[in-house]
């Protein structure tokens, strides 16, 4: 069964909250809506309404969704479920302050620990050879040159990049304008070296994968259309066997690269926020971890009493 085949107007107002009240991204209201709907479809055989659950019933049900979870291990189960218990938590306060419930059900229950995962980055010169691997003669893989650089340069996220839009970038000045998470705006900066391909491929490659095609994406697919985000991901994939680089690579580590290697180079914390586009400083403080456990790498391997 599908979603659309399961209709639920205590679920369609509440998200139709969230996005007037946080202006969250259609991939986040499809994940709410996905979770509230099986827990709403778990109730259903047990008689029980989503907004009369209660507190045992949410307890049962992650204890179901721990038991059935295809997660690869114990941590990974647990984020899963933290994620969900957070998903419920901000349904029912909803509906307490809206008053259609008296109680919270969600209220007393705690979330599973879960330790919090250093992000995977790469090295610089794995990067180097990920930039490099492209045939930039050839204006699709010239489309993919100019995209990594720029992922690497500004640390946009890979929807940010895909549907980047022509208007959003200004050459002279060599900032890109991104609307992120929440629907906020910010400025970011695209380096020397990236603005050079993307200036090039702007005047190479954009017109010849266009053809006679009107379109404002900055990096058409083949057709002239908007790239997924899917298809992005199997383009670095190519280009990390072409570069012989082992490690699993994601739109999402080159991010974590450019936040890494910008705090490791001496970057201010709260400069990396912004370019990042994090709304809390907290979820940057992460990377001082990478740049801690780096300083720890070089003080073994070059302090003679290391």
């Amino acid at each position: 069964m599908t979603n659309t085949q399961h209709d639920n107007p205590v679920i369609d107002r509440y998200l139709d909250a969230l996005w007037m009240e946080k202006g969250l991204s259609q991939n986040t209201l499809s994940s709410y809506r996905s979770d509230l709907i099986h827990f709403d479809r778990w109730l259903l055989p047990r008689s029980v309404q989503l907004l009369r659950a209660q507190g045992s019933d949410i307890q049962e049900y992650l204890a179901y969704r721990l038991e059935k979870s295809q997660s690869s291990t114990p941590i990974a189960k647990r984020r899963s479920a933290a994620r969900l218990l957070s998903c419920l938590r901000g349904f029912y306060r909803y509906q307490l302050r809206e008053s259609q419930i008296s109680l919270d059900p969600s209220l007393d229950i705690e979330s599973p620990a879960i330790g919090r995962p250093l992000p995977k980055s790469i090295s610089e010169e794995d990067v180097e050879a990920l930039l490099a691997a492209p045939d930039t003669d050839e204006p699709l893989e010239l489309r993919d040159r100019a995209m990594l650089e720029l992922l690497y340069a500004s640390g946009l996220r890979v929807t940010e990049l895909v549907s980047l839009q022509v208007g959003q970038l200004s050459l002279t000045q060599g900032v890109v304008r991104v609307m992120g998470k929440g629907s906020k705006e910010r400025l970011v900066p695209t380096g020397e070296e990236a603005l050079l391909w993307l200036q090039r491929y702007m005047q190479k490659g954009r017109p010849l994968l266009l053809g006679n095609t009107m379109s404002d994406v900055m990096f058409p697919s083949k057709r002239g259309t908007m790239m997924t985000r899917q298809t992005f991901w199997h383009r670095i994939k190519v280009y990390a066997q072409r570069a012989a680089i082992s490690s699993p690579l994601s739109p999402h580590t080159l991010r974590h690269a450019f936040a890494t290697h910008l705090i490791n180079h001496g970057a201010d914390l709260r400069v990396v926020q912004l370019l990042l586009g994090h709304s809390d400083l907290s979820t940057t403080q992460i990377y001082t971890h990478v740049a801690r456990e780096r300083m720890k790498d070089l003080h073994a391997q070059h302090h003679p009493r290391g």
